[in-house]
């Protein structure tokens, strides 16, 4: 077994897939329309869904926003150096919400961006 997608239900599709894709560098990996039910569903990822773990985007036609409500965590991400990512972020008009540094407690270093719904991904540096 293994986990195959992360869904979020989002409220404007062209915005959420140029965020995942000019910010964060992921490609639409596949795309289908359903009229009957008034939705779309949007496969985003950095390799193909069969070999890792993807970003499913719901949109719901008639839904422009959702209560992210205080159960949701985060989306993590591994880069090579988060205040450099953080930088990059920042330049393509994407929101960081906790600059890079040493995790409360621990020496890993981490930062937070927000997506244009609000959702949180965490940025974890490589180790060297």
């Amino acid at each position: 077994m293994r986990i195959l997608h992360t869904m979020l239900r989002i409220g404007h599709l062209e915005r959420s897939i140029a965020f995942y894709r000019d910010v964060l560098g992921m490609q639409v990996l596949r795309r289908r329309d359903y009229p009957e039910g008034r939705f779309t569903l949007v496969f985003m990822g950095y390799q193909p869904e069969q070999e890792a773990a993807v970003i499913e985007l719901t949109y719901n036609w008639d839904v422009s926003s959702y209560a992210l409500g205080n159960g949701y965590g985060h989306i993590a991400l591994e880069v090579e150096n988060a205040s450099a990512y953080c930088e990059d972020v920042r330049a393509k008009g994407g929101k960081v919400t906790r600059e890079a540094g040493p995790m409360k407690h621990g020496d890993t270093i981490i930062a937070f961006i927000e997506d244009p719904d609000g959702y949180k991904i965490e940025l974890i540096q490589r180790p060297h």
